[in-house]
């Protein structure tokens, strides 16, 4: 009878082993499954800021090219005003000189 007994004692503490590992796995697994998701939301955040920076970087290396070329076209208008101001001049006197006679 007192075999038995220590049978289902034995029995019943290796049950409540059992319990409790599946509860402790179960808390690993809860645990990792929340590392895991932290480890992606910073993932997520990183990528978001080389986003951002990339971004920033591009918008002012697009303004700086503007500003260049806006630069350079106000060059190019200005030579060409200096270029064709003479030619307007000969051009106005030719018709000028016509027109009298």
């Amino acid at each position: 009878m007192e075999l038995i007994k220590k049978i289902k004692d034995t029995e019943k503490q290796a049950e409540d082993i059992i319990e409790q590992a599946r509860a402790d796995a179960r808390g690993q697994e809860e645990e990792a499954g929340k590392k895991r998701q932290d480890i992606l939301e910073d993932a997520e955040k990183k990528r978001k800021q080389q986003i951002q920076q990339a971004e920033a970087k591009a918008e002012q290396q697009a303004n700086e090219e503007i500003q260049m070329l806006k630069q350079q076209a106000e060059g190019d208008i200005e030579e060409l005003h200096k270029r064709t101001e003479s030619k307007m001049n000969e051009a106005v006197k030719k018709v000028m000189d016509y027109l009298k006679g």
